[in-house]
């Protein structure tokens, strides 16, 4: 009979709590994930301007909403809300246009740096979602 009992405060316990249904429920399988394929700086001005083409590899569209650009030595400058917002779909592959400099209009932190040959660069975008993706690019001429 305690066995009857102790099994039935267990059940009302995990229902109570809501365990018992997320037990039961499918797990969600639906990701976000972007792979860089390629950059090329310019053609307009590439002191300033670098063009990512940009897959999505995860089971949903991304809309990116921000980015960011470092430089190596800890320069930033940030777009945040992203005016001409990129959204890809599934599989899809599209191009993102990252400015900097004078020609974004973009806050800076620490001090103004245009694209150098030879440097590499971070760049972190930001989806509707909220996730994070982070590329790193090379200006080689």
């Amino acid at each position: 009979m305690l066995v009857i009992v102790v099994a039935a405060a267990v059940m009302v316990f995990v229902y109570a709590t809501g365990l018992f249904g997320a037990l039961t429920r499918a797990p969600n399988f639906q990701k976000e994930a972007l792979s860089l394929e390629f950059s090329s700086f310019g053609p307009n001005n590439a002191n300033s301007n670098v063009t990512l083409s940009l897959r999505n590899t995860g089971t949903v569209p991304i809309t990116l909403v921000s980015y960011f650009v470092r430089d190596a030595s800890g320069n930033r400058y940030a777009q945040s809300p992203w005016a001409n917002q990129p959204s890809i779909a599934p599989t899809t592959l599209n191009q993102a246009k990252i400015l900097i400099y004078s020609v974004c209009g973009c806050p800076y932190t620490g001090s103004a740096f245009t694209f150098q040959i030879g440097q590499s660069y971070t760049i972190s975008l930001s989806s509707s979602l909220g996730t994070q993706f982070s590329f790193s690019v090379v200006r080689y001429s």
